[in-house]
């Protein structure tokens, strides 16, 4: 089967005219789950990194499948107030406003190298933010890993126009 087999669509949500691409049904199959990591661990088996660096909150399911496989730490990009100890923030913008992410000051250190998994690309706001706290800790973003890229929004394009690499596992046209 395809990726997209396992994807439920649901029209207008969270918004009219917004058709919402929903990782949940991947999930709950075991071989949708089996199918992504699969090829998740196929394509950066082959990349040099130290750390996975995961977005919250759906990142974190598939990032965290990642490093364990591989033998990699695993480092949370959180909302704010989240993390209990020392933390960098990075603000950025969204549609409607700000957002902001952290991530704990003592998770990366200077030099290593690191991939940023989340469960989907769509304006790339929040990757770049994540990828702008690991630089901040003096690490290097070899790449992002993406469930589902949704290239009409731009969000790979703008990550990809600022220099950075981007593996997806599928993609859906439109919003």
């Amino acid at each position: 089967m395809d990726l997209k087999d396992y994807i439920r669509t649901v029209p207008n949500w969270p918004k009219p005219g917004i058709m919402f691409r929903d990782i949940t049904t991947i999930l709950q199959n075991p071989a949708g789950f089996r199918l992504c990591i699969d090829r998740f661990l196929e394509h950066f088996r082959t990349v040099e990194f130290d750390k996975v660096v995961v977005v919250e909150s759906r990142g974190f399911v598939f990032g965290s499948v990642l490093a364990y496989e591989m033998g990699k730490g695993l480092v949370p990009v959180r909302k704010p107030g989240k993390l209990p100890a020392a933390r960098v923030r990075q603000e950025y913008q969204l549609e409607y406003g700000n957002d902001a992410v952290e991530m704990h000051l003592d998770a990366l250190k200077s030099g290593e190298k690191v991939i940023i998994i989340d469960d989907l690309s769509a304006t790339g706001g929040t990757a770049l933010a994540a990828a702008a706290l690991c630089e901040q800790l003096g690490a290097e973003v070899v790449e992002f890993g993406f469930v589902i890229d949704l290239p009409d929004i731009g969000g790979s394009a703008r990550l990809k126009n600022a220099g950075y690499r981007v593996f997806t596992l599928t993609e859906f046209e439109g919003d």
